[in-house]
């Protein structure tokens, strides 16, 4: 069973059409990020349509100006809904800037800590703030499994570091762009048993869909070339995945009953 650990259902021109499309390429679990109050309870009630969606909420570094107490209220209540497996996208992003640094960490550390007080794990976005994100974490009681690293596009060294603090590594389409060697490297050498595969869609479709808009059902682009990298049949690489899925996000069902 294909699982995308990481879409943004609602950015898509229509969700619905991408879930039956995902469906039928034999995609059974979606794992859709809120990026803001807004779009973290919208995306709640898409996933109530479908078994096999499920949401993470919280706000993007983009938006890390909205934060404030009271939207974290929100999400305070939103972690102990059913559908909601994780907390994020959140983390730093200091290549656009679009919101300033301060709001960024206040956003980041306050996101880390309603991950542990509901035992959820927490989603990572991380540009041009490597060092910073990670004397952050250094400097945080995360327990084991604390989340995942999304949409990884640095080398093996960088996901080590990662590694050795118990995070997941999820590899997006960018893992099948010609002058991504080095993430290619990561994802054939890290632990196969803290490996996702994603497709952070609407954005970064693989090849051969490059330049298109990107949908859930093209991670099964993301999941061959990976799967040929580790040198293991399709199948099987997609069922050590599905377990890491599950064993990361213990709120998705364990059960393969479909996406719809």
């Amino acid at each position: 069973m294909l699982v995308d650990s990481h879409a943004h259902l609602l950015s898509l021109e229509d969700p619905v059409d991408a879930v039956s499309r995902a469906a039928d390429e034999g995609v059974g679990k979606i794992i859709s990020i809120g990026t803001g109050l807004e779009s973290s309870l919208a995306t709640i009630e898409l996933s109530r349509k479908y078994r096999g969606v499920y949401v993470s909420v919280g706000i993007h570094p983009h938006s890390a100006s909205t934060f404030s107490e009271e939207v974290m209220r929100e999400f305070e209540r939103l972690a102990e809904d059913p559908k909601v497996v994780a907390i994020g996208e959140t983390g730093l992003d200091y290549h656009y800037m679009n919101s300033p640094k301060e709001d960024q960490i206040r956003s980041f550390e306050a996101h880390m800590e309603l991950a542990k007080r509901h035992c959820l794990p927490f989603v990572v976005h991380v540009r041009d703030a490597e060092e910073e994100l990670l004397s952050m974490l250094r400097g945080t009681n995360l327990g084991q499994n604390p989340g995942v690293i999304h949409c990884f596009s640095g080398d093996y060294e960088t996901a080590k570091r990662y590694l050795d603090l118990g995070f997941f590594i999820s590899f997006s389409g960018i893992v099948t762009f010609k002058r991504a060697e080095e993430v290619r490297d990561a994802a054939a050498r890290i632990p196969i048993e803290r490996l996702l595969y994603e497709t952070d869609s609407p954005y970064l479709a693989p090849v051969p869909q490059r330049g298109k808009p990107n949908e859930p059902r093209n991670v099964v682009y993301v999941a061959k070339l990976i799967s040929e990298l580790r040198g293991l049949p399709l199948e099987e690489f997609t069922q050590v995945v599905f377990e890491n899925v599950t064993e990361l996000f213990p709120k998705v069902q364990k059960k393969k009953n479909g996406l719809i």
